[in-house]
């Protein structure tokens, strides 16, 4: 412990916030883990199942979405802040409030449903509802900027939508003005409700910053109620809620441990290894909420902006393609490949439906706002993951045609209430005819899909598990330069492994799949 305390203090590509956070962490991790069975601790420390590193004795839940709107309304005891009354009030209590939300990450990962927590103040009737365009671009930009300089992480993320507000408009143009990788932003997205135009301006965005993601409204509601939110990268939790942990397994090794026919992996494998999974969270909850005590003692709770009854853990996957590659090929059918044959696809929707049973069969203490039950989540990755792909995702590179992708992929949407994410790399060409992409992203949500992200092939951003950076920031640590952004750091692990940039191009046009 002190040779890697002493690697840290000395690194001098690190600041000193970075330093004190990973001194933090590195002390959670020198305390004793929760008691598991011998079973469970081999998976562990073979990484079929995995903690995510979060420490062996988490002092804070790893999601934590605060009721803003409450608070602006109720004011906050513990920080002595009274009710805001106009717009300049209402950003600045926002700012003191985010500085004192935990997460895994040290910094919030919600930051609100901004048009819905700010509207009132421009809506007509508000106190500031004579801004015009300009004043109340330029109040945000001075707003988004701070939350870049202070909260320098890409997991920092904001809702929009579903429906259309100044705020939201104001804040596309703000993030087309400064191009940054904080905050990330999700725009709910609802075919009853959410015009055209709306999603096209997000559209336009994203050709821009890599911005927002697009997720289903309706799907979302009706696994969570209309108080939820997407967060961090696309984690979806109830607002006022969150996620004590997120534990996941690793279907590759799973696979690459079993012996004999798919329908036996199905029947006895996979549950074995599942049941290992659940074991870990709940361990890893027991503790949160009995030894460390969290919900009783942090202000959040006490003051009433989150409730224990809102909160679950995530049960996540990933690996899936190799998975199923690998039973596959037991099945002797080696040259099938996930996202290629309909066999293969048809195995990977049987494999995701039995993690799903299995998950949903299990109890989990304190998971109340999962009615009991763990969320299950397909897992993005991380940097440490050697040759395996990101949750349910198609390996980077291989992806097949647009339609091809999201009709393999869409089936498995519906199962994943923590979130689910495949992240599409489209040609630019399609700055043409943004148009396309509000029809693209319709049809997906139509099919099924849950979340849809897309990025520019020549964009400055690119999309990592599902938070941005900029390359020109990966350049610059690939030559030796420290990074403003903690995220950063993590981004570059994943491209040097997984290539991110080197997603396969789709490219958007008419008659494409029959051409004249």
């Amino acid at each position: 412990m002190e040779t890697r305390a002493a690697a840290l203090v000395q690194d001098d590509t690190l600041g000193y916030d970075q330093k004190v956070r990973r001194l933090a962490a590195l002390a959670t991790e020198s305390l004793p883990p929760p008691i598991l069975s011998e079973a469970c601790s081999e998976a562990l420390s073979k990484r079929v199942v995995c903690d995510l590193y979060e420490g062996n004795a988490p002092y804070t839940a790893r999601y934590i979405l605060p009721d803003y709107d409450k608070a602006l309304r109720q004011g906050l005891q513990h920080l002595e802040l009274p009710p805001p009354q106009d717009l300049d009030d209402a950003l600045a209590f926002l700012q003191i409030m985010y500085a004192h939300v935990p997460s895994v990450t040290t910094y919030p990962v919600y930051l609100g449903d901004l048009d819905k927590v700010l509207e009132r103040f421009v809506a007509p009737g508000g106190s500031d509802a004579a801004l015009t365009d300009e004043q109340l671009d330029r109040k945000l930009r001075r707003f988004w900027i701070g939350l870049d300089r202070m909260l320098p992480d890409a997991f920092v993320h904001l809702d929009l939508g579903p429906h259309d507000s100044r705020i939201t408009r104001s804040i596309f143009r703000v993030e087309r003005s400064l191009r940054q990788a904080v905050p990330n932003i999700t725009l709910k997205v609802d075919p009853a409700i959410t015009p055209d135009d709306l999603i096209e301006d997000g559209v336009r965005t994203v050709f821009v910053t890599g911005k927002p993601h697009f997720v289903n409204h309706p799907m979302m509601v009706a696994d969570h109620g209309e108080q939820y939110a997407a967060v961090s990268c696309y984690n979806s939790l109830k607002i006022g809620g969150g996620a004590h942990t997120l534990v996941r397994l690793n279907l590759k090794e799973v696979a690459r441990r079993h012996t004999g026919d798919t329908d036996a992996f199905l029947a006895t494998t996979l549950p074995h290894y599942v049941e290992l999974t659940a074991e870990l969270a709940e361990a890893r909850i027991r503790s949160l909420v009995e030894q460390q005590r969290f919900f009783q003692s942090h202000w959040l709770a006490t003051e009433g902006f989150i409730d224990i009854n809102r909160f679950s853990a995530m049960f996540g996957i990933f690996g899936l393609a190799e998975c199923v590659n690998l039973l596959m090929e037991h099945e002797g059918m080696a040259h099938a490949r996930y996202g290629h044959d309909a066999g293969a696809d048809a195995l990977s929707r049987r494999v995701v439906e039995r993690v799903a049973e299995l998950v949903a069969a299990r109890p989990m203490p304190y998971c109340e706002g999962g009615q009991g039950r763990c969320y299950l989540h397909s897992q993005g990755g991380i940097d440490l993951d050697d040759d395996v792909t990101a949750g349910t995702r198609i390996p980077v590179g291989d992806e097949p045609d647009m339609l091809q992708h999201i009709t393999t992929c869409a089936p498995h949407h519906r199962l994943f209430a923590a979130g689910i994410s495949d992240i599409f790399h489209v040609d630019d060409t399609v700055e043409r005819n943004p148009q396309a992409m509000v029809d693209i992203i319709r049809g997906a949500f139509a099919t099924g899909m849950r979340d849809f992200t897309f990025n520019l092939d020549n964009n400055e951003f690119v999309r990592i598990t599902g938070y941005l950076v900029r390359k020109s920031d990966l350049a610059n640590l690939a030559a030796g330069s420290s990074a403003r952004h903690g995220s950063d750091y993590l981004a570059a692990g994943s491209e040097e492994a997984y290539h991110l940039t080197q997603r396969a191009v789709k490219r958007i046009g008419c008659h494409e799949r029959t051409p004249r």
